[in-house]
Formats: C-alpha cells, sequence, structure tokens
C-alpha cells in the first residue's frame, strides 16, 4: 500500500483523538509528537516537520471552533487541512493542448524515468491521445530496447537511435514525423550523481526542444537526497512538475513528496505499483484522505470505470434491478476486479476500509482465491454457469476433475455466487438505482471515520 507505515502511523494518532475525553493542550502535545515522529520516520525534512507541526498547534489551541462542529472533528480537520496544504493542496493539470506537444522527463539512473515513459504513454493513449516515445538516452545501452518493449506492449510508436551519441541530433532525425503525434514523450539520459556533464546536456536538449512540460522522475526511497535532486533540476531545466516512482510497499516517499515544496514544483504523477497501468494522477486532498483512513471514492470510481465499459455497466444495473445474476456475471464482476488492481490498494480507497487493518495475507490468499474460482468457471458447463442452482454432487465431482481443484472450493465459490445474490436482490429492494437512494449509500461512506 501507498506509504504504509506513514499511513498506519497517522491513522494511530486520530484514533487517539476519537478515543479521548476531553481536547486539552497536553492532548495536542502528544499528538504533534505522533505526527512529528510518523513524519520524520517518512524521511521528511526536520525543518518542514516542524514547520508543519507548530502551524497546526496554533491553529487547535488558538482558533475557534466553526459552528456545528465538535473540538474532536475540528481537530482532524486541521490535521487534514495541514497535511494537504504541506502536500500541495491543488492538484496541477499538464498544459499539452498544442500538436505535437511535448513532455521531457530527466533525473538520475534507477528512478524509473524509462518505465514512467510508457506509463505516462499507457495514460494518455486511454484518453485519445496518439502518442510518440522517444529515447535520447545514449548513456545507458539497453534503455532504448527497454522502451521498444514498453511501446510494443501498449501499441504506440517508439523512436529512437542508438548509433547516435548526441541527444540533440537524435531528436532532430525523428522531428519531422512528430507532427503526426498528440504527445511526443522525451526520455532523457541521467547519471549516477548530479554533475556538470548532466547539466549541459539538459541544458542543450531544453533550448532545442522547448517542451512544453519537464517532469523530474525521483524513487520515492531516495530519502533525504530528494531535496537536493529537486533543487538542482528545478534550476537546470526548468522543472514544471515530479514524478514520484516506486510508492508501494514500504518505501518511505516522505522525503520525495516534501522535496517538492522546497523548489514549488508539484507533484503531478506517483506510481504505485509494478504494472504499467500503476501510475495515478496526485491528488493531494484525496492522497491525504486515504493516509488517514477516509478512503478516496473518486479514485475507486477511476479505476472501476478503466476497468468497466460503459455498455458493461449499464447491462450490470439492468441485471441488479431485474434481481438476475448468475456465475457469469460473478465472473465479469472478478475481471473487472482484477483490472482495477490488487485488493489491498482497493481497499484503502474504499472509506473506513483500511482502518480494519486486515493482515497482507489475508488479502492475498482472496486474491488467490480468485485466480481458483476462475479455473473452475473454465471447467463449468454454459447451463451450469447461466443457472448455478443445477449443480448437484455429480456435478461438483465432473468440475473438480476438470479443473484440477477441491470440491470444498468448488462449494466455496458457489457460496460466494449465493452471498452475491443475496446483495443483489438488497440493492434492487432499496431501489439502489435511483440516484437518491445512491446518495444515502455514498453519505454514509463520506469523511467518516470509524468511532467518530
Amino acid at each position: 500500500m501507498v506509504l504504509e507505515k506513514l499511513g498506519t502511523s497517522l491513522k494511530a494518532t486520530l484514533s487517539k483523538i476519537a478515543s479521548s475525553v476531553f481536547v486539552d493542550e497536553k492532548l495536542v502535545n502528544e499528538l504533534v509528537k505522533d505526527i512529528q515522529r510518523a513524519l520524520l520516520h517518512s524521511d521528511v525534512n526536520v525543518e518542514l516537520v516542524f514547520e508543519l507541526s507548530k502551524r497546526i498547534k496554533v491553529k487547535i489551541l488558538e482558533g475557534e471552533v466553526p459552528p456545528g462542529l465538535t473540538k474532536k472533528e475540528y481537530l482532524i480537520n486541521i490535521v487534514y487541512d495541514e497535511l494537504t496544504e504541506f502536500l500541495g493542496k491543488e492538484s496541477k493539470p499538464l498544459k499539452l493542448d498544442n500538436k505535437p506537444s511535448k513532455l521531457m522527463l530527466v533525473g538520475l539512473f534507477g528512478n524509473g524515468k524509462t518505465t514512467t515513459a510508457g506509463r505516462i504513454a499507457k495514460f494518455y493513449k486511454k484518453r485519445g491521445k496518439k502518442i510518440a516515445l522517444l529515447s535520447t538516452d545514449t548513456w545507458r545501452p539497453a534503455a532504448f530496447k527497454q522502451l521498444q518493449q514498453l511501446g510494443g506492449q501498449i501499441d504506440v510508436s517508439v523512436f529512437g537511435n542508438p548509433e547516435l551519441k548526441n541527444p540533440v541530433e537524435i531528436y532532430k532525425q525523428f522531428e519531422p514525423k512528430f507532427n503526426e503525434y498528440d504527445l511526443v514523450i522525451v526520455d532523457t539520459a541521467g547519471r549516477d550523481a548530479l554533475n556538470e556533464e548532466l547539466t549541459n546536456e539538459l541544458n542543450e536538449l531544453n533550448s532545442y526542444i522547448k517542451p512544453d512540460e519537464t517532469l523530474l522522475v525521483m524513487a520515492a526511497d531516495v530519502g533525504q537526497a530528494a531535496q537536493n535532486q529537486a533543487k538542482f533540476f528545478s534550476e537546470h531545466s526548468t522543472v514544471t512538475g515530479v514524478v514520484i516512482t516506486k510508492l508501494d510497499g514500504t518505501a518511505k516517499g516522505g522525503g520525495a513528496l516534501s522535496a517538492c515544496t522546497v523548489t514549488g514544483s508539484k507533484v503531478i504523477f506517483i506510481g504505485v505499483g509494478e504494472k504499467i497501468d500503476d501510475l495515478e494522477l496526485f491528488e493531494p486532498k484525496r492522497f491525504v484522505g486515504r493516509l488517514l483512513g477516509m478512503g478516496d471514492m473518486e479514485g475507486l470510481l477511476e479505476k472501476a470505470k478503466d476497468a468497466i465499459s460503459e455498455e458493461d455497466a449499464k447491462d450490470m444495473e439492468k441485471k441488479f434491478m431485474k434481481g438476475k445474476f448468475n456465475l457469469v456475471d460473478l465472473y465479469q464482476q472478478m475481471a473487472s476486479m482484477k483490472k482495477m488492481g490488487s485488493l489491498g490498494k482497493l481497499m484503502e480507497m474504499v472509506p473506513g476500509f483500511s482502518q480494519l487493518q486486515l493482515p497482507k495475507e489475508m488479502l492475498d490468499s482472496q486474491e488467490g482465491k480468485i485466480e481458483v474460482w476462475k479455473h473452475i468457471m473454465d471447467s463449468c458447463t454454459k447451463e451450469e454457469l447461466e443457472d448455478p442452482e443445477v449443480i448437484s454432487s455429480t456435478r461438483v465431482d465432473r468440475i473438480c476433475k476438470g479443473s484440477g481443484r477441491k470440491p470444498s472450493e468448488v462449494r466455496e465459490l458457489l457460496k460466494q455466487y449465493k452471498e452475491s445474490k443475496k446483495l443483489v436482490k438488497v440493492m434492487k429492494g432499496m431501489g439502489a438505482g435511483s440516484p437518491n437512494q445512491m446518495k444515502k449509500l455514498m453519505s454514509k461512506f463520506k469523511g467518516k471515520m470509524p468511532g467518530m
């Protein structure tokens, strides 16, 4: 999960507020120390941590509680607002209106520039743009080949010439072709460290290409070095935004996130996994909501939109309203869930669910079950998929032989089907397809923490 340790620490801090009888100066001091500890452990710059915690403390102790809020709610609101402000407050859309628009990626070796180029290409291709990828990396022999492989995966044009040793000459060679595209993403060379040679190369590229946007790619695990990197690249390549990679797992990431505060550059994208789709637009409010266990319903809906076509969604809605549901529908649901990402990532987007602190092993086993059930369904007949009620003990034995699974696993799938069917009936009874009912269901989740 994204910044798992930081999120766990901050959620524990909010739980302390929820369980407190009084909100006094002693509690505020404890909370501020908890927040300081959590941020410092996540590699956030010391000075920035103390500035942030000072603002939180002053607002809590000197501010007036707005009408309609309790002292506890006001306290949580301040923590949420200040963390959001600290991480950039508002997201910054990229200006890619020219044809072709030019997007240049810069950064040191090992931060994931080439992978990020492929991910951004996929992101904008899904949004209807015709993309060209260009490798100007003359330092890493495998860079062009890697970009070709990524371009092949997503069916995007890739240009480059490993024989040329000057990045500007590579760009010039293919420049006439770029007018056929909406967006050209330029992958540049990095170095092991910040040096004059890199400075000269970036200045030369920047002067000739005149990119619409230049994004600095930084790995979440660079720690305190992130501040120096951000400062260097913003001074030498007109950085307009930042991409932070490797924010999944236990990576600290606080250094990279807070470094952007120093340079004034906004975080545009975050890499949250190893797949080519594991790239998200960075929205500070939604990001902090996930860290604090408040969820990110907008992000969840975006993932659902990418995974399920509008036609399939309407078809599923009709079946829900008619109360019809079979194994084929369950299969489609499972396939869509798989496209949306891991269960762990999805759960942190649902308000309140991350508070359950379900063990990683449990989530992994659930994903394993989905794979098993897909094998079982592949061994079912059309009749059995459309009407699971006909599956008798004899049929269970036949399905087991065909899928290589145990009878208990087939029965577990049937049990899951029956539970899902019950839920469909409940939703039909509530009229959950109507806007008013949906609003009522959603209002139960918005901004509420368990126990508040």
